[in-house]
């Protein structure tokens, strides 16, 4: 594996397990240094210890939407590593499953908080502290639900289809200084998304050109290229991340 992250710094929110954790880890490999949020300190530690240590990563936890907690990350971050050159927006929610016309309000909110909201101000803050004056590139995990219409999980990919944009628009502000950039994936087989293929995987796998779902290191790949200098003249745009199943008219 190349050193091409040598002596730069990422935080990953949402890095605990599935596709956090696997960009985190394939950072880390090219030769990052890593912050890892998420909710669960337990499970952070656990994280943090598979990557090698306190010499590799950094674990705070906090919910993903919580100011203090973002503060507490960054300010940690540039104390423990000196810099933060990247930033990857992957904390997400789905609390609900059904149409929209019967979603709860309270719900709506909480996860427009988590999957909009929270990525928007990472980002401020970090372009703040570090990215302003120094640079970097800014990933948001976006999905294909934000693209396609997806009954069940429709404000779900509402939400994703803002932070879709909410990409395009910080490229154009950001440049040319920060390039911020998103990945849309399909089913990724994670524990978040479980319930879309737990009892039928060869079923909607067969959807798919490529006849199998996602793993959180096909995503991993991408990001790390976005996030590389190979990438020095991509900004604002949304890979996605599907096996083909877009082509199909399927998510």
């Amino acid at each position: 594996m190349s050193k091409r992250f040598d002596g730069r710094v990422a935080i990953v929110t949402g890095a605990s397990r599935g596709i956090g954790f696997g960009i985190a880890q394939r950072l880390v490999s090219e030769g990052a240094k890593v912050c890892l949020t998420a909710r669960k300190p337990e499970s952070l530690e656990e994280a943090v210890e598979s990557l090698g240590g306190a010499e590799h990563a950094l674990a705070v936890a906090g919910k993903a939407d919580d100011a203090e907690h973002q503060a507490d990350a960054v300010s940690r971050t540039l104390e423990t590593f000196g810099r933060v050159d990247m930033l990857v927006n992957n904390t997400g929610i789905n609390p609900a499953y059904g149409p929209l016309i019967e979603l709860d309000h309270g719900i709506a909110r909480k996860t427009f908080e988590v999957n909009v909201l929270a990525s928007l101000a990472w980002t401020q803050l970090v372009h703040r502290e570090w990215m302003s004056t120094n640079g970097g590139a800014v990933l948001n995990v976006t999905s294909l639900a934000g693209s396609n219409p997806a009954p069940g999980i429709g404000y779900y990919g509402a939400t994703k289809a803002m932070l879709s944009h909410i990409t395009r628009e910080l490229a154009v502000e950001l440049g040319p200084g920060v390039r911020v950039n998103a990945v849309a994936p399909a089913v990724v087989k994670t524990q978040f998304a479980t319930a879309l293929y737990q009892d039928n995987e060869d079923e909607v796998a067969g959807q798919y050109p490529m006849r199998r779902l996602g793993v959180p290191s096909d995503i991993a790949g991408a990001a790390a290229y976005l996030l590389s200098d190979e990438a020095s003249w991509v900004t604002g745009q949304i890979l996605t991340l599907d096996g083909g199943v877009s082509l199909t008219g399927g998510m």
